[in-house]
């Protein structure tokens, strides 16, 4: 008998519980863990980094007009009434490297414990929501652990252990943990446009002795990557992507992608641009910024970014959503809007070829 399934079985996202990557920290009163996020987040201002945690105003009326104030440094105060909802606080930290958790009001997936004797009802209060502690915090050297830890969690003397006071060493091991989380990246070839300009299908115009398509391909394999066709029609072949976005070109190709696997980067490339080559790739590669939204190749002399010469990081897919949710279907007005890591290279060698005049000026170029 076939199971019945009310949903269609999507792929989603590696989550914790509000967030992609989160931990929260427990044993301590809440001052003393929000001074600790902050000296932290300081030496980790490479990353994007967040805090949950509740309010301890007494009394708190319900707004009833949401407030969103903007400072022109960039700052944003907000506002509103809401409360948590796991699916909501997803969307909202998706954004995010890494989020911590005030562990006196919220659980996280992983933990962070400090080991402080003045807090062991506390921490006993909420020993089996200890379930994946990564390292331990004592308020100095001597100080022991709590006799029921050792009961329930026998290896917990195991674990790396620092004192309050080496918070560099402590940002350090959550900088190794932010690291861990990184996305792999995967290839995505795309294949599925009309051509309409060129009359042809350019991904099959020949370049190097073979169709462009497997040119791009080879390009990306040759950097280690896994890589994919993205095409227009249904396929069942192993290393094609086929559109489920329907009717919106490259927009689609890398939602489609995306929808796939949501948890790896997408480098996705053209292949209407025949003078990118290993040097170009590598270039991208090196400056890859997992927590900018895209790393993105620009030429020196063009104003904006090649969205199909770019590393589209999983944090990119929400936005490619709620942009298309505005009605825009342009991945470059998704990356001018957006926190990109831009690599500049020379205007020649993200020359798009569209037409039949254009190919044939190539292929003099390349004495072919």
């Amino acid at each position: 008998m076939t199971k019945h399934t009310k949903h269609t079985n999507l792929i989603r996202r590696d989550n914790d519980d509000f967030a992609p990557n989160e931990i929260a920290i427990v044993g301590a009163n809440c001052a003393v863990i929000s001074d600790l996020v902050q000296q932290i987040s300081k030496r980790l201002s490479n990353y994007k980094l967040a805090y949950l945690d509740a309010s301890h105003a007494k009394d708190q009326q319900k707004t009833s007009v949401s407030e969103f104030t903007f400072h022109h440094q960039g700052n944003l105060q907000i506002s509103t009434s809401g409360s948590i909802n796991k699916y909501v606080q997803r969307m909202q930290f998706a954004q995010y490297d890494y989020v911590f958790i005030n562990g006196n009001h919220y659980q996280a997936a992983k933990q962070v414990l400090i080991l402080d004797p003045e807090k062991e009802a506390s921490v006993l209060k909420r020993l089996d929501q200890l379930n994946r502690i990564q390292f331990v915090i004592k308020q100095n050297e001597d100080t022991a652990f709590f006799s029921f830890l050792e009961e329930k969690y026998p290896q917990i003397k195991n674990l790396k252990s620092y004192t309050l006071d080496q918070v560099d060493e402590i940002a350090g091991q959550i900088d190794a943990l932010i690291q861990e989380k990184i996305a792999p990246i995967k290839g995505l070839v795309l294949v599925g446009g009309k051509s309409s300009r060129m009359g042809q299908d350019k991904s099959q115009l020949c370049y190097f002795g073979k169709p462009q398509k497997e040119a791009a391909k080879e390009l990306l394999e040759n950097q280690g990557l896994k890589t994919f066709y993205s095409v227009g029609k249904i396929t069942k072949i192993e290393n094609e992507i086929p559109d489920t976005f329907l009717n919106l070109g490259p927009f689609g190709g890398i939602c489609s992608a995306f929808q796939k696997d949501p948890n790896v980067a997408w480098l996705v490339l053209a292949t209407d641009v025949p003078f990118i080559n290993a040097k170009i790739i590598q270039l991208l590669l090196k400056h890859r910024n997992p927590s900018k939204v895209a790393t993105a190749i620009k030429g020196k002399g063009k104003e904006f970014v090649e969205p199909l010469i770019t590393i589209y990081e999983p944090k990119a897919y929400p936005i490619l959503l709620q942009f298309l949710a505005q009605g825009y279907s342009c991945p470059r007005k998704m990356l001018i809007n957006s926190e990109v890591e831009i690599v500049e290279v020379d205007d020649h060698f993200i020359k798009n070829i569209n037409t039949p005049g254009e190919f044939e000026e190539v292929k003099k170029e390349l004495n072919l």
